[in-house]
């Protein structure tokens, strides 16, 4: 007797023989004799009582064709054997469709999912096939019922499930110290530690880019300058040494002469061992900026992944006030600001400047001058990005400013948004961490379903409701996926588990990564926070006062419930103000054919990314910095804040340093400035002119527009997915007011 049907997924349900009579009965209706109520409760007994105990849904479908070929009704047979090839059929056209759309390099959804892939090379091609075959299985087979009901409501979404049975972790900020002065194997061959700039600069590379193919997230180095700094002092020794064969003479009193900073200058100006010291200085600066071009260069070109991928990467620094740490961080914000190849901005590593009251906030400070070279790059190239080190949730109480490894203590961002700082299970620091896997929550998507009470107040006592439920569930399945997560060997990832992430050598190859990834986050995220707005109480955050106290009691709860959640499972959560790319338009699109287009809600192809004031929404920047400070203390897990600024930003490097003001007025964590810049790839021309076709120069239709699509720069929108490119049409630049510059 059958007790348990065995489902596709592989979940085990009770048995009912009422499922077995609808289906004969639909089968019936389909006949010229039409239903045969009685034949077909008869055919679900006998086969209730036929059965083995525990059947699948294939098995049972078998019994029943039978029974309908033994019976008077053969035409029911032929028509439920009809059915279940069409089902079958069904089931397989959404993957044939799709498979379709990538071999024919459609742009679409699919293909445009993440603008930093090219989907429409060989590589690229066969990662989507990867891809869209693996996520059902993750559906089917890796998901509990609950999670699998919340992910087809449109409840939540899991960021890269793809991966998810991998058992790789997000992304981690890499201690480049480590391999740098000890070397490392990754799997498939060794180096020695680095001798010099040169070769810090491509062990730096070498680190990213492999580790990029141990994970699904992207790649980080936090202390960039500091971790680089000794190999400055060590090539200039070794052109001391060069003069010393060719003089022939022992030079070794200049070994550790005291160099205030490494600036080239004409050597005439110098007499004696001072001629020798600048001589070696300049060489040393010209080694160092070839270092950190070939850095760049290799950082836009290297691929990973299987090749179709640059690295995703990112570099802090900014706090190294060394002679050293200094010449690291010019070479490299000169060389950014030359671009890569013809002149092109460079894609990647994204940069983040790391700004600390005493080391680079006012004039007096030992890094101002270049700090104001890095607001001047960023104006012209977009990078870096900046950090607050002074923002309360940011600073680290073991911080002194005499400390040589003070960087341990330096919060350290990836460069889209992410931010590992906290730990429950270790040491607070951003090295040697990194996120583990996140999930989002469609925070629209529970206010629609909450429409139709009768007044706003029962409106959002219901949201609260369905949040908590959805939050939950939400936690329960990142620790599911952290169960899975934990079961891998620490030889499956070679680089990252023997010299990255924290604890790591303590492993053997066979060891599990049990003992060391609690040492990672696991981000809750969420999207559409405006759009939740006004569907709750008709106005968004950024119009509306009551709006916004609603909206920061909303992340409120999700921050209370992830610490909450981190003392249940025992596991280091955060809230992450999600970079949505492929999942603004794809959320939307779910609500809007449920529920219709909904004005300041579904009526755009897109939800606004987590908590910012939506694109379109005209106001001045202080007014938006204002508005989305406050969540940057709730959203540990990462955040951003971004303004738009008008006109040719290259003339105007103040408007990026007063950007970066507003972040400190307002207790912001991470930000940047968007801004215009167009690039004719024949003559190099470059301007910030609005809708530009024709190169003014050349006359060349060929021109390169730079755009920021979440945290980092895709230079092609023609990678841009729909929902993106919408968003894009729709940015509109923050107005200046007395209080941005006062």
């Amino acid at each position: 007797m059958i007790l348990t049907v065995i489902k596709r997924d592989g979940r085990k349900v009770g048995f009912h023989t009422d499922k077995i009579i609808a289906a004969i009965q639909k089968a019936m209706l389909a006949t010229e004799l039409g239903e045969d109520i009685s034949l077909a409760q008869q055919i679900a007994q006998r086969i209730a009582y036929l059965g083995a105990e525990s059947m699948s849904v294939e098995e049972i479908q078998d019994l029943v064709e039978n029974e309908l070929m033994k019976s008077e009704r053969k035409d029911v047979a032929r028509k439920y054997i009809a059915y279940r090839e069409q089902r079958n059929v069904a089931r397989k056209a959404k993957t044939r469709d799709i498979f379709l759309e990538i071999i024919e390099a459609k742009a679409n959804d699919v293909t445009r999912e993440n603008a930093n892939m090219n989907a429409d090379t060989p590589a690229g091609m066969m990662m989507k096939f990867a891809s869209e075959t693996t996520k059902p299985f993750v559906d089917d087979y890796l998901l509990s019922p609950e999670v699998k009901e919340a992910v087809k409501n449109g409840y939540i979404h899991i960021h890269d499930k793809d991966y998810y049975p991998t058992k790789s972790l997000t992304c981690v900020q890499h201690p480049l110290d480590r391999i740098l002065n000890k070397g490392f194997n990754a799997g498939h061959g060794e180096s020695r530690p680095a001798k010099r700039i040169e070769t810090a600069s491509i062990i730096a590379c070498i680190s990213m880019e492999t580790a990029q193919n141990e994970m699904h997230g992207g790649q980080a180095i936090p202390a960039f300058d500091f971790y680089l700094a000794p190999f400055v002092r060590r090539s200039f020794i070794e052109e001391i040494k060069v003069l010393e064969s060719l003089r022939n003479e022992d030079l070794s009193r200049l070994y550790n002469v005291e160099i205030p900073d490494y600036l080239a200058k004409p050597l005439a100006a110098f007499e004696g061992d001072s001629r020798l010291v600048q001589h070696a200085v300049n060489r040393t600066v010209e080694r160092v900026h070839q270092a950190m071009e070939a850095f760049v260069h290799n950082m836009n070109t290297i691929h990973s992944r299987g090749g179709n991928q640059v690295v995703f990467s990112s570099i802090n620094y900014g706090t190294d006030t060394s002679p050293e740490g200094r010449c690291v961080i010019r070479e490299i914000l000169l060389t950014t600001d030359r671009g890569v190849g013809n002149g092109a901005t460079a894609i990647f590593p994204i940069q983040i400047w790391k700004k600390k009251r005493g080391v680079s906030y006012l004039p007096t400070d030992r890094n101002y001058d270049l700090y104001t070279l890095a607001c001047k790059v960023s104006a012209h190239r977009f990078f870096p990005n900046f950090i607050n080190l002074d923002a309360t949730f940011n600073q680290h109480e073991k911080w002194r400013a005499d400390d040589p490894q003070r960087y341990l203590y330096e919060t350290a961002t990836m460069g889209c948004r992410t931010r590992v700082f906290e730990n429950r299970f270790g040491e607070k620091t951003s090295i040697g961490r990194g996120n583990l896997s996140f999930t989002t929550v469609n925070l629209p998507g529970l206010a629609l379903e909450c429409r139709d009470a009768a007044t706003q107040e029962e409106r959002i006592t219901h949201f609260f409701e369905k949040l908590n439920r959805i939050l939950d569930i939400t936690a329960k399945q990142l620790h599911e996926r952290f169960e899975f997560q934990k079961t891998a060997l620490a030889k499956q990832f070679p680089l990252v588990m023997s010299a990255l992430w924290t604890g790591c050598t303590a492993l053997k190859p066979d060891d599990t990564i049990e003992p060391v990834i609690n040492q990672g986050t696991l981000g809750i995220g969420f999207i559409g926070l405006a759009e939740c707005l006004v569907a709750l109480t008709g106005k968004h955050h950024g119009e509306d006062p009551a709006a916004q106290d609603l909206g920061l009691r909303i992340i409120t709860t999700m921050r209370d419930k992830a610490n909450s959640y981190s003392e249940f499972y025992k596991h280091n959560y955060s809230v992450l103000a999600t970079p949505a790319e492929g999942l603004a338009g794809r959320f939307t699109r779910f609500d809007r054919k449920k529920y219709g287009k909904i004005p300041g809600v579904t009526d755009r192809d897109y939800y606004t990314n987590s908590n910012h004031v939506p694109v379109y929404y005209k106001c001045s920047a202080t007014h938006k910095a204002k508005i989305e400070a406050p969540y940057h203390d709730l959203t540990r897990g990462g955040h951003i804040f971004y303004v738009e600024i008008d006109g040719d930003a290259t003339h105007n490097p103040e408007s990026v340093a007063a950007i970066v003001d507003l972040m400190d007025k307002y207790n912001m964590g991470y930000g940047s400035v968007n801004h215009l810049r167009n690039r004719c790839t024949h003559c190099g021309d470059e301007n910030a002119e609005k809708d530009y076709k024709k190169c003014r120069v050349c006359g060349s239709t060929d021109i390169d527009t730079i755009q920021r699509i979440t945290g980092y720069l895709v230079g092609t929108t023609s990678r841009w997915n729909a929902g993106k490119l919408a968003e894009l049409k729709d940015r509109v630049t923050h107005l200046s007011s007395p209080e941005d510059i006062g």
